[in-house]
């Protein structure tokens, strides 16, 4: 079973790589992707006013799911609970749970959650409020994809859409 997927970015990116970028994000060091098409556009906004060159763009694939959950090694948080919080804590603290999988699906640690997290990494709220928190939100979505031949093998560009900043009015 193929879907769509998106990635926001400042540039077409044909040919993705699992090594780019921060160790230290939600799910790892993988290539970022969503189900959910306006997450991916205001990603691309964002990161297109913080580097301040190319044109934000939509790059969108087809990911074969049913592929993936055979061959490789995943991980799927349904929810915001206690294994996500911990994963996603273990990973800013540069931990690499991740390095067990190469695919990890779940929500994302964005600004409506983020307080939150800091919180709990910081030591001034405990789990339980910090879960009775997150429980008040439904997660969005994000998929890491962290090993090259996943990505070679089950995920395929389709194309890319320039997004024209002035359609949301110039606000993100």
């Amino acid at each position: 079973m193929s879907i769509l997927v998106y990635h926001g970015a400042a540039d077409t990116v044909k040919n993705p790589l699992a090594s780019y970028g921060r160790p230290d994000l939600d799910f790892g060091q993988g290539f970022y992707v969503t189900t959910l098409r306006s997450q991916a556009e205001r990603w691309a906004q964002i990161v297109n006013l913080r580097l301040l060159r190319g044109t934000p763009c939509l790059n969108i694939y087809e990911i074969d799911m049913e592929r993936i959950r055979q061959a490789y090694r995943c991980l799927h948080f349904e929810t915001y609970n206690r294994d996500w919080l911990d994963f996603i804590v273990h990973s800013r603290k540069g931990l690499r749970p991740w390095q067990e999988y190469d695919f990890v699906e779940g929500g994302v640690a964005n600004d409506r959650v983020v307080d939150t997290v800091e919180s709990y990494i910081a030591g001034t709220m405990p789990a339980e409020i910090a879960l009775e928190q997150l429980a008040q939100h439904q997660p969005n979505n994000q998929m890491c994809l962290l090993n090259q031949h996943l990505i070679d093998e089950c995920l395929h560009f389709k194309e890319c859409l320039p997004l024209n900043i002035s359609q949301k009015g110039g606000k993100l």
